[in-house]
């Protein structure tokens, strides 16, 4: 008799447990958006890119799949920072520019760049440029409906622009949470080391990812 009043009891025990560790796993992501949302700094708001409030834009359902066609999912590279970049295959200098820097602001964190995966979403199923492949090694390579990311990725309000003009952070949880502004990640040193300084304070608030 005793065994079944007590049962309740330790399951109830359990699930309070259970939501201490997450709350301790999560602790530091919580820190790193509440100094970036809260603690303003003497001289102002220091991030370049715009802040996106990470609870509205979980990764999305999608059919997306390798270059070779088979499913993978934007999600399968969460516990990382994600820089992503979405866009036709049609790759022009801008695009080009812009996978670049990417591979640059991961390197240019030092230590830290093995928290950062590099993600491009190409929204058509035409043939890749074998030179751009190779160049481009170790980006991951997914095609995924247009229709889903543009209704996903918010873009700069009253400004005619398009997803494929911006990169995107997505966090270790895998949320949205900043959008570079356009021309930000391009061939512009000092607009690449802007981007740099906002994913290096995000690295160094957070213990995830």
């Amino acid at each position: 008799m005793d065994s079944d009043v007590e049962k309740p009891s330790k399951q109830g025990r359990g699930r309070w447990k259970l939501f201490a560790v997450l709350a301790v796993c999560a602790a530091p992501l919580i820190a790193s958006y509440f100094t970036y949302y809260v603690i303003k700094p003497k001289g102002g708001v220091t991030n370049y890119g715009a802040l996106i409030d990470p609870r509205q834009y979980p990764i999305p359902a999608m059919a997306s799949t390798t270059l070779d066609g088979k499913p993978a999912r934007l999600e399968d590279y969460k516990g990382k920072w994600i820089m992503l970049k979405v866009g036709p295959s049609d790759c022009q200098q801008d695009c080009q520019d812009q996978l670049f820097a990417m591979r640059q602001l991961r390197t240019m964190q030092g230590k830290e760049m093995g928290r950062i995966e590099r993600v491009w979403m190409i929204t058509d199923n035409q043939p890749l440029d074998t030179m751009l492949l190779r160049v481009n090694d170790g980006t991951r390579m997914l095609r995924a409906p247009a229709d889903v990311l543009e209704k996903w990725l918010p873009l700069e309000s009253g400004v005619a622009d398009k997803a494929s003009d911006h990169v995107y952070l997505i966090d270790p949880l895998g949320n949205l949470m900043m959008r570079f502004p356009k021309g930000a990640v391009s061939s512009d040193i000092e607009k690449v080391k802007r981007v740099h300084k906002d994913i290096a304070k995000l690295l160094k608030a957070s213990a995830i990812g």
